[in-house]
């Protein structure tokens, strides 16, 4: 069989996975997130039945669903929406990191590695998934929330935060000037770069957009709109940053317009698509026999990222004055890895700072934070929802 045969019957293994993984998971009114995670591991190397050859090739293509995500979520959100949280997101995400290492070098002697590896694993375990997040927080139409915005500030400030840790990583074994000029260098091009750029694209798109839905073309306006988030996302990732940040840019410049709201809605069955072929390469990414070959190993990185990073995001969200219940939501939204963890934890195993059992188990503990991810926050929703609703039924103000 040729490799274009071999990929597109992956495909079809990963279309399959995800219409059965969605079907079981709103069959049992579980987030569909949970079912094509699971659906991937079916389908993936380390278990019995139908298996995808070719993983590396479907996560080329899943990267569609993180551009068209993060373009959407660019779309649905104002600048306005992120500067209430500014503070918050610009300060609290470099905070909630540093914090975050030092969990990391804390937990260093219960996994038996030196500092250095320590806090490549907290550097690693720091970064949500803005597509996990953005997922869940859409599906509970939570994204306009006051939890919600912060939630993606900070994930989106986390994106940012990878080009410096990807650098840095190896680093933290021998630390050395060059490493640092490197960086220097590389952040003054992407700004040198991207801002000329985004400000004439502020300047143009809008109107273009515009005059592009008045041809009355469908066709013609879903392919422009397609065309400036994946133009943009090459830009970024050109340039040293990410496919999400750029995609997100686009979607912001986008939102502009007056025809914000067409851009979305005939972009959203697009999206949907995609995303499920993300998270079902997701799960093929999994191996299970972690779960009974390290076990020790797997409970502390678990714990480091849904304990660890609850108690620090909760703090830092807190010090910034926002409501506790709105702390601890936010803490909650934050406590898993994904996509960027993954980019992290390859430079830090190709550096030699994670072994092979540190990498399987953290891949491993990606999955179950995901999974307890979406029961915790179904659960932070239905709790802080029945608290303001007993004061009201008792007679009493409610509390903000």
């Amino acid at each position: 069989m040729s490799e274009v045969q071999i990929f597109y019957r992956d495909l079809a293994y990963v279309f399959t996975a995800a219409v059965l993984g969605g079907v079981m998971a709103r069959m049992l009114r579980q987030p569909t997130i949970l079912g094509y995670v699971v659906a991937g591991i079916l389908i993936g190397p380390f278990t019995p039945g139908p298996t995808v050859s070719d993983v590396h090739a479907l996560e080329v293509t899943a990267e569609f669903g993180v551009i068209l995500l993060m373009y959407s979520i660019g779309i649905e959100f104002s600048l306005r929406d992120l500067f209430t949280v500014r503070w918050v997101a610009v300060l609290g995400g470099p905070v909630g990191i540093l914090l975050c290492i030092a969990m990391g070098i804390l937990a260093a002697p219960l996994l038996g590695s030196s500092l250095a590896q320590g806090a490549a694993l907290g550097a690693i375990v720091s970064v949500a998934s803005t597509m996990v997040l953005s997922r869940l927080l859409i599906d509970r139409g939570e994204l306009k929330t006051q939890h919600g915005k912060i939630m993606i500030g900070i994930t989106l400030v986390e994106d940012v935060a990878v080009v410096v840790l990807t650098i840095l990583l190896p680093a933290f074994s021998v630390l050395t000037g060059e490493r640092f000029l490197s960086l220097g260098m590389l952040l003054g091009k992407a700004a040198l770069i991207l801002v000329p750029v985004l400000f004439l694209a502020a300047k143009l798109v809008p109107p273009l957009m515009a005059r592009v839905a008045r041809t009355g073309s469908q066709e013609l306006f879903v392919l422009v709109a397609v065309a400036l988030g994946f133009a943009t996302a090459a830009l970024t990732q050109a340039v040293g940053l990410s496919l999400a940040l750029g995609a997100f840019l686009a979607g912001m410049v986008v939102s502009g317009s007056e025809v914000a709201h067409q851009t979305l809605s005939q972009l959203l069955p697009l999206r949907d698509v995609f995303v499920a072929v993300f998270f079902v390469t997701v799960g093929a990414l999994i191996n299970p026999r972690v779960l009974l070959s390290e076990p020790w190993l797997l409970g502390v990185i678990v714990l480091m990222i849904v304990a660890g990073k609850f108690l620090i995001w909760t703090a830092i969200v807190w010090l910034f004055r926002y409501p506790l219940s709105t702390a601890l939501m936010v803490a909650v939204g934050l406590t898993q890895i994904g996509e960027f963890s993954f980019v992290l934890l390859q430079v830090a195993r190709n550096s030699r700072l994670v072994s092979d059992a540190v990498y399987n188990a953290t891949l491993t503990a990606s999955l179950v934070s995901i999974l307890l991810n979406a029961f915790l926050m179904k659960f932070a929703s239905r709790w802080f929802t029945e608290r303001r609703a007993v004061p009201a039924k008792a007679g009493r103000p409610e509390r903000p």
